[in-house]
């Protein structure tokens, strides 16, 4: 009897690899919406939106883990994940995260009373990045 297919799963910052495991399913938020990957999907390249990367570990429940955008490729039922950053749920803390929302919220302000559209957008980045991790945190 064959072995199940799986998917073998690698997310990998600048910093080193965040995350590695064998799994039958995995969810991303791409840019132009939401993709589910299982063994011997087609070849894939997309581009990751901030959001979580669900992989699934038993039958109900899943390894979740915050991404702050990056891109995702797909071939040879291997995932890889490349992104600026991305982080466990128990890694996260949820307190800094909380208070980098805290400064994003005040960012957004000043930039809207200055009329400055570069920081308004920076800043925003900044609040979904935070609000996706104390989302991911709080589960």
């Amino acid at each position: 009897m064959d072995a199940k297919p799986t998917i073998v799963v690698n997310i990998v910052t600048p910093d080193g690899s965040v995350y590695e495991n064998s799994t039958s399913l995995v969810v991303c938020k791409t840019t132009v919406g939401e993709i589910g990957i299982m063994p011997n999907h087609i070849p894939t390249l997309a581009a990751l939106a901030i959001d979580r990367v669900r992989v699934q570990t038993t039958e109900e429940k899943f390894d979740e883990i915050a991404v702050s955008g990056g891109f995702m490729e797909f071939s040879d039922n291997t995932l890889s994940i490349v992104a600026s950053s991305a982080e466990k749920r128990e890694d996260i803390d949820t307190n800094r995260a909380q208070r980098a929302k805290e400064r994003a919220e005040k960012r957004i302000e000043e930039a809207k009373q200055t009329h400055n559209v570069d920081e308004l957008r920076r800043a925003e980045v900044s609040l979904r990045r935070a609000i996706n991790r104390i989302s991911i945190s709080n589960k």
